[in-house]
């Protein structure tokens, strides 16, 4: 798989496997749901100008969230690279650098919701019912479409797992590559 969403959307959930993938990212520490319409609508107008400054993309926009997605968390908002950043985009006065993060790798369950994101939070209880898996206190949202461009937005879940004393990779496990 060349990115972090398969071609067609995830129906029910299903086993993964996630490679470490590179990012650039804003990160906002101790935000509530109330902050993400701000947090969104400014980070991702300033991430948009990544490739003018010849950082390339290598997939679609991704939050990570860590901590409880219910109350207080971390959040870092980017994008998937071809190459790691190798050092930090500096932001304008007051506002936060564009630095280097990976994604988690390890297993880890995904579903895609369909729709507004309205009914992302309901798609998260769905994934957790249906799977009946433990969150380790990371979530990933992989914004697979462009919610203004016409027909229905995708949004794949992707819920890593624990994986104590670092096990080998599950059976059965779909692997989910990095870019490139």
């Amino acid at each position: 798989m060349s990115d972090l969403t398969p071609g067609e959307p995830w129906v029910e959930p299903q086993r993964i496997e996630l490679d470490p993938v590179p990012l650039a990212v804003l990160r906002a520490e101790r935000a509530t749901l109330a902050d993400l319409p701000r947090l969104f609508d400014t980070g991702y107008r300033r991430l948009g100008a990544l490739p003018a400054a010849g950082v390339e993309l290598a997939g679609p926009a991704v939050a990570v969230y860590r901590g409880d997605p219910q109350g207080v968390f971390d959040l870092e908002i980017g994008f998937p690279l071809q190459v790691p950043l190798e050092r930090a985009l500096p932001g304008a006065a007051g506002e936060s650098d564009v630095v280097a993060s990976v994604l988690p790798a390890g297993p880890a369950v995904a579903v895609s919701h369909l729709g507004g994101y309205e009914g992302l939070g309901a798609a998260w209880v769905r994934l957790l019912e249906k799977s009946g898996a433990e969150p380790a206190g990371t979530f990933v949202e992989v914004y697979v479409s462009d919610p203004s461009q016409p027909g229905t937005p995708r949004t794949d879940l992707l819920l890593p797992l624990g994986r104590p004393g670092g096990a080998s990779r599950p059976d059965g496990g779909t692997r989910v590559r990095p870019p490139g």
